[in-house]
């Protein structure tokens, strides 16, 4: 039995037929190949599946598809405007927050949360935002680096728009 559900992914609106125990994870990858998410853990421990619902941060491994209809869903690709990276993305690279890159787009997308929510982190709130993500490489310190970064583009951005 198949359930039909009605999402917008990255501003664009996807109609589809889906079993009710697929995880969302697994209909953005497998059904629209969007890849971003990554499957670590299937437990929401890593973080490296992290998308935003509506604007908040949620672990696609452990979300039904189901639970995604009638929503609007932002995937790491869909942070990128017209071929410009977005600045938490642009942060990344600017101040080497990745080093094998699986866990960076579920930390990409907890820093926009983060950063919608508190444009000025300190190092601190910065650390707290990410306790539900795992990183095996970095040690973290670049990857906080770059949400700072990012954070000063974007009230840099937001500043010249007034």
């Amino acid at each position: 039995m198949s359930l039909k559900i009605s999402v917008t992914i990255n501003g664009k609106q996807y109609t589809s037929q889906v079993e009710p125990r697929q995880l969302l994870v697994y209909y953005l990858r497998e059904a629209l190949s969007l890849t971003g998410a990554h499957v670590g853990c299937d437990t929401s421990s890593c973080g490296a599946c992290t998308v935003l619902i509506d604007g908040q941060a949620v672990k696609s491994c452990t979300t039904l598809a189901v639970q995604a209809d009638g929503t609007n869903v932002t995937t790491v690709e869909g942070l990128a405007k017209n071929g410009t990276l977005h600045p938490i993305q642009e942060g990344f690279r600017q101040e080497h927050g990745l080093q094998c890159g699986f866990c960076t787009p579920g930390m990409i997308m907890s820093a926009a949360d983060l950063l919608q929510n508190n444009p000025d982190p300190s190092e601190s709130e910065i650390r707290h935002a990410l306790e539900g993500n795992f990183c095996r490489c970095t040690g973290y310190h670049n990857i906080v680096r770059s949400i700072q970064w990012a954070a000063k583009k974007l009230q840099e951005t937001n500043a010249a728009v007034l």
